[in-house]
């Protein structure tokens, strides 16, 4: 069974015209449009997560690394100055 061809094409149209009416079409069109469109963003977000959250965990990992190195000048740096005043 290979792909149908146009007059096989026009008669399962025929049918779905007169299975749903030439008003009906339109809007199942656009349902299903929105369907697919909706399904490959929620995919998109699916794969773009992860990624997000890696590069979060990075951010925030170099982020805790400055700020103990702060901490600890800071630390090393505050028993100098009360014992100069």
């Amino acid at each position: 069974m290979g792909m149908p061809s146009m007059p096989e094409l026009l008669v399962i149209l025929a049918i779905v015209v007169l299975l749903f009416g030439a008003k009906k079409i339109p809007e199942l069109a656009k349902g299903l449009g929105s369907g697919i469109r909706n399904f490959k963003k929620a995919m998109n977000e699916d794969e773009e997560a992860p990624k997000k959250e890696i590069a979060q965990e990075t951010t925030a990992a170099s982020t805790n690394t400055t700020s103990t190195a702060t901490t600890t000048q800071k630390t090393t740096a505050q028993p100098k100055e009360s014992g100069n005043a």
